[in-house]
């Protein structure tokens, strides 16, 4: 029999910061939940909750975990409270620079390892211990290789970052990776998604994604003062990796950041969102999606999909590359020579045997 979920997260009702369960009404566990730990219904937002400072998760995943499936929802929530995680892992985390992509999924993974084991030590745990609890993951939640490779990082950051085991102290098993291609877009598909997109920020976006190569979170950081167009030029600050690069300022792009840039003036950020601050990665895969939805295109499309095809479309057009690596800010040949694989600059070359099997029509 399927087990009943139970979703906690973080909120804050009547101007305190709460820990909210949602589930299924049944008596035997609102009876449960309101011996156990206190909980109180809102009426008003339609769950049970308890004060986040007298909430005890290592007792509620003991109470509950044998009867009920556990869901810890961060979602747009701060489950940090919820969960602790322990002394000197963000702190880490910040001192060796790590992006706050990178600290978040860090924080969300490892927090899902030690809600795993509730009621063990985590000084405790053996190589063993943690491959079966990758293998729980792989069997019953079917992660994808990249998921289980970030997962892995997250553990042994903490073993070996936070504690300073011996590199070697966790001998966990890494997958196979993956050789997928790239997803990419033709000429015309980008051509369309841009003439047909009226809002100027838009299409300026998506102009500037495409024609930079760009990837979603360099858009988002990027400021007024990296662009040169005397040298027609963009600067890249602090790309992934940390590395700064220059990569090519088209005319056309030039020409919609002008027009964009008179009419919406932006006082810091190129793209800024509310309150000025830097547009939301979300509001960028959303103006992506959407333009290539009106013109409709069946593909998943998706920022980073822009960036697949400006390097294939250099490739085509017969671009080195060692420049293509160069301005994609790729650390190793290899990670661009994918894009061998995808480029039709050599199949139009031959001719097909069919050709001269099947008639005109």
């Amino acid at each position: 029999m399927q087990k009943v979920k139970l979703t906690i997260s973080s909120d804050t009702h009547r101007k305190q910061k709460v820990v909210a369960i949602r589930f299924s009404y049944e008596a035997g566990l609102v009876d449960l939940l309101k011996r156990e730990f206190a909980a109180t219904w809102s009426q008003t937002k339609k769950y049970w909750w308890v004060a986040r400072d007298k909430f005890d998760y290592k007792k509620f995943k003991k109470v509950f975990s044998f009867t009920y499936e556990i869901v810890v929802q961060d979602g747009n929530t701060d489950v940090e409270e919820v969960i602790r995680l322990p002394k000197g892992f963000i702190e880490k985390l910040k001192r060796v620079r790590y992006s706050d992509s990178t600290i978040k999924v860090y924080s969300k993974y490892f927090r899902d390892f030690q809600s795993a084991f509730p009621d063990k030590d985590l000084n405790k745990f053996t190589p063993e211990d943690i491959n079966d609890y990758m293998l729980g993951l792989i069997e019953k939640q079917n992660i994808s290789t990249s998921q289980q490779n970030q997962r892995i990082n997250a553990i042994k950051f903490y073993y070996e970052k936070v504690l300073g085991r011996e590199k070697l102290y966790f001998s966990i098993e890494r997958p196979k990776k993956e050789k997928l291609l790239p997803d990419v877009l033709s000429k015309n598909e980008i051509s369309i998604m841009i003439n047909s997109t009226h809002n100027l920020k838009h299409k300026c976006l998506i102009a500037l994604l495409y024609s930079c190569g760009l990837r979603r979170s360099e858009a988002i950081n990027m400021e007024l003062k990296n662009v040169d167009s005397d040298r027609m030029l963009i600067k890249i600050r602090a790309g992934k990796g940390k590395k700064d690069r220059y990569v090519q300022l088209a005319k056309p792009t030039l020409l919609l950041l002008r027009a964009y840039y008179k009419k919406s003036k932006p006082l810091k950020w190129i793209f800024e969102g509310p309150s000025n601050k830097p547009y939301s990665a979300k509001s960028i895969s959303n103006v992506v999606k959407t333009a290539a939805q009106r013109v409709g295109i069946k593909k998943r499309v998706f920022p980073h999909i822009l960036r697949h095809s400006f390097a294939t479309h250099h490739l085509e057009q017969g671009t080195d590359l060692r420049y293509i690596q160069e301005w994609l800010g790729h650390g190793s040949s290899k990670t661009t020579e994918r894009y061998t694989h995808v480029s039709n600059k050599d199949f139009i070359k031959f001719k097909n045997p069919i050709d001269d099997l099947i008639d005109d029509t």
